[in-house]
């Protein structure tokens, strides 16, 4: 299955504490949030004639060569499609994101294949849709609308005196000019302050450069005070205001939480456990029925999903703890295994996983800006659900 990874709880601060439901419905009216949670992916694949009509008229537009097959090269519209519709970020917006659509491709060539079928194209096309719409329902990703009104409710706040205060004392090393701490303060309010990530380039380039350019501080680039920090910083977020109102940026918003729960509840349902390692034992390949040991991280991966951890290669944090788990066991010295071996290294290596994030769960936020058109749907999976993208009119960017 190819989905996001999993979102044990999405967090929203209100002076330090979680919103409650009201909160979170009038933010959500505020910033045009939308919540991608897969049911318009589900109801597409589920509706058979529907889907098959579906996968017809989008395997021939694939097919630019007429030869009743397709290439990886035709394939990798369909790949950037299938992302663009469930909100994913561009390729080389992030490396989670790349990673799951290196596994699209892979899911429809298997690794090996130079070309698919029409059959081959639709069962693996449903396969990853169900797949994404599965994950999608349990960890959504949430697109914000961010247009200055939660940066305006922060600064109006009580929370903003004392935050910025922090915020000060953390960018100011004695010798930075009032610019390079506000620079490093504007990179420390985040989307539940209302700002939208001040490391992407637009936003940087369109929002955050012309709004020090208007502020027209004799003083930005002489050493700081706190007071002055805090008299040009209002003055420089209620320009930045301004612009997000008549520039609206467009977050792509997860908040990832990771603690060894699923493989606790894994390793606790002996009947599931077998079923899971007979299955990733099926897929590695063997010679005279053992298998060499790198084949146990292979099939690791392959039971992320079931465990709730994100593929290997995602999250550099949740990496380290499983590269300790597999150092550990001795999983990687080469050596060939047969199956008891291979489930037993398997079973080791989940409890050793399992017991570091229960006592460090991992939490891993993302603010990906979407660069997408927004006006309209892509035109390969169109129709198809409406993708996230679709929040209001024209181009992010468009000035």
């Amino acid at each position: 299955m190819i989905h996001p990874p999993n979102c044990t709880k999405r967090k929203l601060m209100a002076s330090g504490k979680m919103e409650n439901g009201q909160q979170q419905q009038a933010r959500r009216r505020r910033n045009g949030e939308v919540v991608v949670d897969g049911s318009e992916i589900l109801q597409l694949v589920e509706n058979k004639e529907a889907f098959g009509k579906f996968v017809e008229q989008k395997f021939r537009l694939l097919d630019a060569d007429g030869d009743g097959r397709l290439s990886v090269r035709e394939l990798q519209p369909a790949v950037a499609d299938i992302g663009a519709a469930i909100g994913l970020p561009a390729r080389g917006s992030s490396a989670q994101a790349d990673h799951i659509y290196s596994e699209v491709l892979n899911e429809f060539t298997k690794g090996k294949k130079e070309s698919v079928s029409k059959s081959e194209f639709q069962r693996v096309l449903s396969d990853i849709l169900l797949g994404m719409a599965a994950g999608l329902k349990r960890d959504p990703i949430v697109i914000l609308r961010i247009n200055g009104e939660d940066l305006n409710e922060f600064v109006e706040s009580p929370r903003y005196e004392p935050e910025m205060a922090a915020i000060f004392s953390q960018v100011e090393s004695g010798n930075s000019t009032l610019q390079q701490c506000m620079l490093a303060a504007l990179r420390q309010l985040t989307v539940d302050h209302g700002m939208p990530p001040a490391s992407d380039s637009w936003v940087m380039e369109n929002i955050i450069e012309p709004a020090l350019q208007e502020l027209h501080g004799d003083n930005l680039e002489q050493p700081v005070t706190q007071e002055v920090f805090f008299q040009e910083f209002r003055k420089l977020l209620a320009i930045v205001m301004r612009r997000l109102q008549g520039h609206p940026v467009i977050v792509a918003h997860t908040e990832n939480t990771f603690d060894g729960n699923g493989i606790k509840k894994l390793l606790s349902n002996k009947l599931e456990l077998d079923k899971l390692l007979d299955c990733v034992w099926r897929g590695v390949p063997k010679e005279k029925d053992r298998t060499a040991k790198q084949y146990i991280r292979v099939a690791f991966d392959r039971m992320a999903d079931s465990i709730n951890l994100p593929p290997y290669g995602a999250v550099e944090q949740v990496d380290a703890v499983v590269n300790e788990a597999f150092k550990m066991a001795k999983a990687e010295d080469g050596k060939a295994v047969d199956e008891t071996e291979f489930k037993k290294l398997l079973t080791e290596i989940l409890g050793a996983v399992m017991l570091q994030l229960d006592g460090n769960p991992i939490s891993v936020s993302t603010n990906s800006v979407l660069h997408e058109p927004m006006s309209t749907s892509s035109t390969l999976l169109s129709p198809s659900p409406p993708s996230p993208m679709m929040l209001g009119n024209g181009k992010l960017g468009d000035q």
